[in-house]
């Protein structure tokens, strides 16, 4: 009878380990199943923070420190690093996110639908409904509706470098081989359809005959109010203000009453002797300092693409290249390589540097310069540990829609403007702007730079940081 009990306690404590065994398999395979969380990369957080922080400096402050606003036509001011800063980390996030997602058809309905969300938000804010600060208003009128912006540039670039990313990424399961050049080899196909997009945007550029075109002038401070100006060109390959070839595609395809009515340009000599800052025209000055002129138009925007492709090559470096000495000397390496050649063309007059085109040198300049800040942060942050340093733009970068939305694209100054005591203009914030700022320093140009770093960029990163604690971010 003994025998029989240990022969059934045996039996039983065999069942017992079979079924143990049976369920560590089922655990690993929930946990083989179940994505991992990776570990976001602060100095790219930090990066696109600086960069959201930027964009407030100098829409804010710009008008008084022309300085750093969007150089008039040539050139490139601190305002002009803002766009390829936010394509190039757009490009960085591509290769780092859509490796986390195997299936392609699910990724591609991401993109698509992240695509759309930007478009929206980007015509919402930038299309006219949402009105200057001191006019108090919302509402457009569709005839004039402005269609392109710096999101929907954003959209246009993310969906065509996504796409690519995800059509030819069965390169990323594969070791990389050794030698510098291994990484382009890798994803070759990533550089053919960025050559492609080259020739595309070079060739109608310099290509395209521009004919002479006339605008009918909407600004009622203008004596021509009202009145239907000619422009005279009748000519092909140039890049002046008003006979270039992107201007040209965006009056044809978007017409005319849907481009950006205040362009840079109106703050060049030509237009104003106040140069660079604004004010009232010349008395000679030419007829097309009063039309309107798109700087995220479609042909720029084409050539914009290239920021992203170039940011994409970083991540996969990133992704790739597991020590940091061979991340750091092929970022630093092309990122000088870029900025020498948009300089040297830019230099030699070959291809000015210019934003409102979007031109080659004005690529490599920017795109260089993204490489060599990119790397600046990824030594200080990643290698040295003093993340602790950048904290506040650590903590934009992580909201960085909500902050682009509330201080750039200036939602909340309107809410809170829309509060007022007797006249439109005695509001808190003018109130502190007034007082604490420009009343203390007695300068309205150095109050103005002290109250968008102190009451809107720092402001806005104390919040980020407390929505951060509390795990709140806008993510599209």
């Amino acid at each position: 009878m003994l025998a029989g009990m240990k022969v059934d306690m045996e039996q039983e404590q065999q069942q017992q380990q079979q079924h143990v065994i049976v369920e560590s398999q089922e655990v690993e395979k929930i946990e083989e199943v179940k994505p991992q969380k990776t570990k976001r990369v602060a100095s790219l957080d930090i990066f696109r923070g600086l960069t959201v922080a930027l964009m407030i400096l100098v829409d804010d402050a710009g008008g008084e420190w022309p300085m750093i606003g969007h150089a008039p036509w040539n050139g490139c001011n601190l305002a002009d690093f803002v766009m390829p800063f936010f394509l190039f980390i757009v490009g960085m996030a591509i290769a780092l996110a859509l490796k986390k997602i195997p299936e392609k058809l699910v990724a591609i309905r991401k993109v698509i639908l992240r695509t759309l969300k930007l478009l929206f938000w980007g015509i919402l804010l930038q299309g006219g409904y949402f009105h200057d600060l001191d006019k108090l208003k919302f509402g457009v009128d569709m005839n004039r509706i402005r269609w392109c912006g710096i999101l929907q540039r954003i959209a246009l670039a993310y969906l065509v470098v996504a796409i690519i990313e995800i059509t030819t990424r069965q390169a990323q399961a594969k070791e990389l081989p050794t030698g510098w050049f291994s990484i382009f080899k890798l994803y070759c196909w990533k550089w053919v359809i960025g050559a492609c997009v080259l020739v595309v945007y070079l060739a109608t550029l310099y290509g395209t005959y521009v004919p002479d075109w006339n605008f009918v002038v909407q600004n009622p401070d203008s004596l021509d109010f009202g009145k239907t100006l000619t422009v005279t060109c009748n000519v092909r390959g140039h890049l002046d203000p008003p006979c270039n070839a992107v201007g040209y595609v965006d009056r044809q395809v978007l017409g005319i009453n849907h481009m950006y009515p205040r362009p840079a340009w109106k703050r060049s000599k030509a237009c104003t002797k106040s140069s660079p800052y604004e004010g009232p025209f010349r008395a000679d000055a030419p007829s097309w300092c009063w039309a309107p002129f798109e700087p995220e138009g479609i042909l720029s925007s084409i050539s914009a693409i290239l920021s992203t492709v170039l940011g994409v090559h970083f991540g996969h470096v990133l992704i790739h290249m597991k020590d940091h000495s061979s991340r750091l000397l092929h970022w630093v390496g092309m990122g000088i390589a870029l900025l020498v050649l948009g300089i040297i063309l830019h230099f030699t007059d070959a291809i000015p540097l210019n934003k409102q085109l979007y031109t080659v040198s004005y690529v490599c300049v920017t795109s260089g310069a993204a490489a060599l800040v990119f790397s600046a942060f990824y030594i200080l942050v990643d290698i040295l540990n003093w993340k602790y340093l950048f904290l506040p733009l650590e903590w934009i970068g992580m909201n960085a829609m909500l902050v682009y939305v509330m201080a750039a694209a200036e939602i909340f100054s309107g809410f809170i403007n829309g509060w007022y005591y007797e006249d439109p203009h005695n509001t808190l914030i003018y109130w502190i702007k007034k007082h604490i700022f420009i009343g203390v320093w007695h300068s309205t140009r150095v109050g103005t730079l002290l109250y968008v770093i102190f009451a809107e960029i720092l402001f806005w990163a104390i919040v980020a940081g407390l929505l951060h604690r509390l795990g709140i971010y806008w993510k599209l």
